[in-house]
């Protein structure tokens, strides 16, 4: 069975704010078998344009990726992070080769 993986472009407007999100998604994250593999840190956009922070999240599957964003207990995190930052968020299915 294939991962899943959310990928997120973003920029962070209020780091304050943004450090609740960051704390409370951790619970929802985990509840659903969620793994940071890239969590902002040192970037170069060499084609196209980006945002300045990208985040790569894994999950067991890709219906567990789906589920943990829809799940309850994430959207009532999400409420944290909306209007102090910007994101391209996508859910995509890994490749298994």
């Amino acid at each position: 069975m294939a991962k899943g993986y959310w990928i997120v472009h973003g920029r962070v407007d209020d780091p304050e704010k943004y450090d609740l999100y960051r704390a409370a998604n951790a619970a929802p994250l985990a509840e659903y078998g969620g793994r940071f593999l890239v969590r902002g840190g040192a970037q170069e956009t060499v084609e196209g344009e980006a945002k300045p922070r990208t985040v790569v999240l894994e999950f067991p599957s890709y219906q567990a990726a789906l589920d943990c964003y829809r799940s309850d207990s994430y959207q009532e995190v999400l409420k944290l992070r909306q209007g102090i930052s910007e994101e391209d968020f996508v859910i995509v299915e890994g490749y298994d080769g």
